[in-house]
C-alpha cells in the first residue's frame, strides 16, 4: 500500500480555468502547477502574494517578490484543456470516430429433406 495516495484531478498543468468561488472569484488563468496531495492548484496571475527573500548573491540587499499562491482545486472550473501531443481535445469539441462496422452474420441454409 502506498504511503500517500494521490487523487485524480479534473484539471492539469496548462489548462485554462476560471475561479468560481473564494476571494478571487471570476479570475481566469492558466494552471502552472497542481499539488494533488494537498488538492491545490497554482494559477497564473491569481492570488498574488508577497514573499520576503533573504540576502543572497542574486539579491544582495534581500527583496520582496510577488508570486502566485495556491488555491483549492474545488474552487476552479475547467474552461479549456491544454493540448497534449494532439491527443486531448477541448471540452466543447467532440471526437470524430469512424462508425463501427456491423458484425457479419452467417445466413442459415435451408435443410434438405
Amino acid at each position: 500500500m502506498p504511503a500517500l495516495q494521490l487523487n485524480k484531478t479534473h484539471v492539469h498543468a496548462g489548462d485554462l480555468v476560471k475561479v468560481i468561488s473564494g476571494n478571487h472569484r471570476g479570475s481566469e488563468g492558466k494552471i502552472l502547477q497542481v499539488n494533488r496531495a494537498k488538492h491545490q492548484v497554482v494559477i497564473e496571475g491569481v492570488r498574488m502574494i508577497k514573499k520576503h527573500v533573504k540576502r543572497s548573491q542574486e539579491q544582495p540587499n534581500g527583496a520582496i517578490i510577488e508570486r502566485e499562491g495556491p488555491i483549492h482545486i474545488s474552487n476552479v472550473k475547467l474552461l479549456e484543456k491544454a493540448t497534449r501531443d494532439g491527443a486531448a481535445k477541448s471540452k466543447n469539441e467532440k471526437s470524430e470516430k469512424a462508425p463501427k462496422a456491423k458484425k457479419a452474420t452467417k445466413a442459415k441454409a435451408p435443410k434438405a429433406e
